[in-house]
């Protein structure tokens, strides 16, 4: 007797980004019967694919696909493929999404509205995927932050009506005090809207100002600082499960990751070779 595949589904909410809800799952025999969200759908396909009614017609969303969901919006879903399909669904409330054009002064033209219930963009699925990922294992605030408004921005602008945001201009009283309020706090990092709120400026501006000025997103340039200050700790002779703690990374293992992509060797190797060599 064939055992029937399980299904398997991880909802929960991102803190970091204002609890919008997120769904990791994977259906072989689920129907969605007709129904509405009072927010957004957008999904990303990962494997198989998905039949759903949306707007009067039938539509096939496939590997690699994205699902474009406006509010209120009646649909259905359902597997196209002999194994089921695996998606990566994001449901923002719409103030999530109009909040993040506010912040670039694009919100006047009101809540972006998306034409195509299915599109292929492999650029912005990777960047749904990211913040998705980065939400289910736990990231920083900062870079769920900076990484959702990237996102959010794209989506409308490719395929909802959006004009382009003003560039950055050059803000160095920010980006330094943003810089020094980073270093101090490298084991407890601020979100992107702590740091933004500290130097007078819109999240999403901050983030893009700050990208100009140090040619890095804030959560980036943290993890470049983290690692220089190893560096200094472990050659002064600190043990790397000490420095591991005292910079907030997650454990050892997630020190030594990182110290080796960078350096090429082991935190361990490095304070030996530093205090021995």
């Amino acid at each position: 007797m064939t055992t029937p595949l399980r299904e398997q589904t991880h909802l929960w909410q991102a803190p970091a980004l204002g609890d919008v809800e997120m769904l990791h799952a994977r259906y072989f025999q689920q129907r969605f019967a007709p129904h509405v969200h009072e927010g957004y759908v957008f999904t990303v396909i990962e494997s198989g694919a998905q039949r759903f009614w949306h707007r009067g017609s039938e539509h096939l969303a496939p590997v690699g696909s994205m699902v474009l969901i406006n509010p209120d919006e009646l649909h259905t879903g359902a597997t196209a493929h002999e194994a089921g399909w695996r998606y990566r669904g994001v449901y923002p409330e719409h103030e999530r999404v109009t909040g993040v054009l506010d912040e670039l002064e694009l919100g006047r033209h009101g809540m972006p509205r998306f034409n195509a219930s299915v599109i292929q963009d492999p650029e912005l699925a990777r960047a749904f995927s990211q913040v998705h990922q980065l939400s289910e294992s736990g990231a920083s605030a900062l870079e769920q932050q900076t990484a959702w408004r990237q996102a959010v921005l794209a989506l409308v602008q490719r395929h909802g009506h959006c004009p382009a945001p003003s560039a950055p201009g050059n803000e160095p009283l920010a980006v330094a005090r943003a810089r020094e309020l980073l270093e101090s706090r490298l084991a407890d990092p601020p979100s992107l809207e702590e740091l933004a709120a500290a130097v007078n400026l819109s999240p999403f501006h901050f983030a893009r100002v700050f990208r100009q000025a140090t040619g890095l997103p804030p959560h980036a340039w943290l993890k470049q600082r983290r690692l220089a200050r190893s560096r200094e700790l472990l050659k002064s002779g600190l043990a790397a499960a000490d420095v591991a703690f005292n910079l907030g990374f997650a454990d050892q293992s997630h020190l030594s990751r990182q110290f080796k992509q960078a350096y090429g060797v082991t935190p361990g190797a490095y304070r030996t070779a530093c205090l021995h060599g």
